[in-house]
């Protein structure tokens, strides 16, 4: 691990963040990974963070499709900056799956490893060679884990498993916003990210079993099934509505099932979001008599658009700041709305230590974040950025001795 090139403001009295000299969680494992764009990246590389070594298989011709795919117009190095923020810590190793000579590499690397992740639509991997009855007869260890969009079955298989796609069909569209608009999607990646994580959870349960009884096994993860189980709280609240739809608040909603204050408030200077408070506390300290009409209990749920339209009008008569000193000394779940530069000026943002500079082999410098995990205290970090294309095959190759295994398989 290596900070040494992290610049953050120093925080008073914050502890140091120690760095740990033990060896890292998966440390040995080497992980196989056939994956593009976010889902199953952003699963191998937490793996990749956790202590991994990732090999990222791709196409000779323009890699990973993500290299491509850029955000806010951003290149470094001739591939997307999501490219080198979700591939950082990885190798890279070229291989066209159609030619037999690269397809025959490709399984001697595979008969060595942990794991295997793919995101390839069904029944693709099966057409290559690759599908999980025919790898698991070379490595009965390896723990197959694959990425789809809807599932293996049903009339969504074949559909595009893409981010979007899946907030619309998955109802979370219909939470945020007000009751006015129509439907608003989660301004983030929700769903790949969520499917990434769930499967790095598979692969790592996986795992110990295999430490336990030696057997490999498949792990898998659907855009739907994740984006449907963080909806777990308002799906089975509606479950248990009869049939009544979700409705949001009219007024500043922040929670389909939330009662008021829940939501985000304009003040006369910045914004306050305001959690879970007893009403009739929140006229008093707020000076508010107007709250009082809605006082008790029952009320909060039933007239939450009355009470947030109260709240309203009467937060924006000081700043957001003059509020949070009433509030908070209170013990009042409440918090100043920060924008990203807002933020990251902040102390609290310092103390996490959460950025990192990486490096790539041609000299472009990245900041971006570490990963979210902390062993035995120490926080993990690495300035190893996302690889080149192929920049790593004949290493590979060299390592695993992978071209003598490929002769030896050959028939």
């Amino acid at each position: 691990m290596n900070d040494s090139a992290i610049n953050v403001m120093p925080v008073e009295d914050a502890a140091p963040i120690p760095e740990s000299a033990d060896p890292m969680p998966l440390e040995g494992l080497l992980v196989v990974d056939f994956s593009q764009f976010l889902a199953g990246p952003s699963c191998s590389l937490r793996l990749a963070d956790l202590g991994a070594d990732v090999v990222k298989v791709e196409r000779p011709q323009g890699g990973d499709l993500c290299r491509q795919l850029s955000i806010a117009d951003q290149l470094l190095g001739g591939d997307s900056v999501l490219f080198h923020t979700i591939n950082r810590n990885k190798r890279s190793f070229a291989a066209d799956l159609k030619r037999s000579a690269d397809l025959e590499r490709v399984k001697a690397l595979v008969a060595r490893a942990d794991v295997l992740i793919h995101n390839f639509r069904p029944g693709v991997m099966e057409r290559l060679g690759l599908g999980y009855d025919i790898v698991r007869e070379i490595n009965p260890r390896l723990v197959y884990a694959n990425v789809t969009g809807y599932g293996e079955a049903g009339p969504w298989r074949d559909k595009p498993g893409q981010d979007l796609l899946a907030q619309s069909l998955s109802g979370i569209t219909w939470l945020s916003g007000d009751a006015a608009q129509g439907p608003v999607p989660v301004g983030i990646s929700l769903a790949d990210i969520i499917t990434g994580a769930h499967l790095a959870q598979g692969v790592l349960a996986a795992l110990v079993r295999r430490g336990v009884t030696g057997r490999g096994a498949r792990v898998e993860a659907s855009l739907m099934e994740s984006i449907l189980d963080v909806q777990f709280e308002q799906i089975t609240a509606y479950l248990r509505g009869e049939g009544a739809l979700p409705r949001r608040s009219e007024v500043n909603n922040a929670s389909v099932y939330g009662a008021a204050p829940y939501g985000i408030f304009e003040t006369a200077q910045g914004h306050l979001a305001i959690a879970m408070a007893p009403i009739a506390q929140l006229a008093r300290l707020l000076e508010c008599p107007a709250l009082e009409a809605y006082a008790a209990p029952s009320l909060a749920f039933a007239r939450r658009d009355d009470i947030k339209a109260v709240l309203r009008a009467h937060l924006r008569t000081r700043t957001a700041a003059q509020w949070l000193a009433v509030l908070e000394p209170a013990d009042i779940w409440c918090a100043r709305v920060l924008n990203y530069a807002e933020l990251m000026e902040h102390a609290g943002f310092a103390a996490l230590d959460m950025t990192q500079r990486i490096v790539t082999t041609s000299g472009d410098a990245l900041t971006t974040l570490r990963c979210p995990i902390r062993i035995d205290g120490a926080v993990l970090k690495s300035s190893r950025s996302a690889p080149a294309l192929g920049e790593h095959t004949e290493e590979i190759a060299a390592g695993f001795a992978l071209d003598n295994h490929a002769a030896e398989d050959a028939p």
